[in-house]
């Protein structure tokens, strides 16, 4: 297969970097390379976190050159804007419209243009599917699965190179028992939002 690659954007604490090793771990058990690398902001907590996971054959390195991931992935909508560089033309990308607003905005010192960031991702058609993972998440008991909503979201996506079940089964395999089956809820709900992402309007 070409090599195909992933761009999972967040902050800390949401998760991102743990969405990635699932996808990680069910390529590896799909049988393909993997190539990992991650960015993490000055904050462990609330700051830009970047991953990248490259998978396929004869790989070289994992960092994602621009305008070249198959998938943009983004936990937080104005991530979403950092990472979309890294976007082919042709990419697809899945987005959650719910927003983590930044210290500096809370102290007035910017602004966050939450208006023109979802008017710019709806004006990208149906290569974007924008909705609210974290109400799905809570709904399935904890808006910590956000990330697990995401990955059942993006594995409704054609072309994707592993299977709904490989993510889950990796997903079993990373997370303590104790956590499976709040996890399998956010994962199938993100797999009903990926069918139907107006099922979940954006929330404020």
């Amino acid at each position: 297969m070409k090599t195909f690659n992933l761009v999972i954007t967040g902050v800390g604490g949401q998760g991102g970097v743990l969405a990635s090793r699932v996808f990680a771990e069910a390529a590896l058990a799909a049988g393909y390379e993997v190539r990992t690398s991650e960015t993490i902001g000055m904050a462990q907590r609330e700051g830009s976190v970047i991953s990248h996971v490259r998978i396929g054959e004869k790989l070289q390195g994992a960092l994602i050159p621009e305008g070249t991931a198959d998938l943009l992935v983004s936990l937080e909508l104005s991530e979403s804007l950092k990472g979309w560089s890294k976007l082919s033309p042709q990419g697809q990308a899945v987005i959650n419209g719910r927003t983590i607003i930044p210290p500096a905005v809370g102290l007035g010192l910017t602004q966050y243009p939450e208006e023109e960031i979802v008017a710019f991702l709806q004006s990208q058609g149906t290569r974007v599917r924008l909705f609210d993972a974290t109400s799905a998440a809570i709904e399935a008991g904890t808006a910590r699965a956000t990330n697990m909503v995401m990955l059942g979201a993006l594995s409704t996506l054609p072309n994707m190179p592993v299977s709904a079940d490989m993510l889950w089964q990796a997903a079993e395999r990373i997370l303590p028992p104790r956590l499976h089956e709040v996890n399998r809820k956010a994962f199938l709900a993100g797999q009903a939002l990926g069918a139907c992402p107006q099922a979940a309007p954006l929330v404020s």
